[in-house]
């Protein structure tokens, strides 16, 4: 039998912290607790050296069954369309206006956050329709 690995999913962003936010109100996922020795991640932030201040943060599912997403500080800008993206599953099962009208709805959620809606991709016979996004510093995701 194959080994399964965990894995974590690592953004590449300008603003870490408010990346990683984001994308709790995105999927219900929540801050983890701060290292240990601390009570908080300002207490751990006052820890760092300047140049690692707001460097990183992380998010995970609170079930503990979703992969956990880590955020880390880049020097450089998003230029090109991502290569590997999520596709966040709010339709499944649904199929015709009862999907459409929950794509729409968590679209709906996600702008008012400072999610940009780019284009609907309506079911072609071989895919249903899915929602194609941007998320706050631009990295592409579907709603699906």
């Amino acid at each position: 039998m194959a080994l399964i690995r965990k894995f974590q999913v690592t953004f590449d962003c300008t603003d870490p912290e408010r990346v990683a936010r984001f994308w709790c109100e995105v999927l219900g996922y929540e801050v983890p607790p701060p290292p240990t020795g601390f009570a908080s991640w300002a207490d751990f932030e006052r820890s760092l050296p300047a140049e690692r201040l707001g460097s990183a943060f992380a998010c995970v599912d609170p079930s503990g069954e979703g992969s956990r997403l880590f955020f880390q500080r880049v020097p450089e800008g998003k230029v090109v369309k991502n290569r590997v993206h999520l596709d966040v599953r709010v339709g499944t099962g649904l199929v015709g206006a009862e999907r459409l009208a929950a794509l729409e709805a968590e679209c709906e959620r996600l702008v008012a956050l400072g999610a940009v809606r780019i284009r609907l991709l309506v079911a072609d016979g071989v895919n249903e329709s899915c929602i194609v996004m941007q998320d706050v510093e631009g990295n592409e995701f579907c709603l699906d």
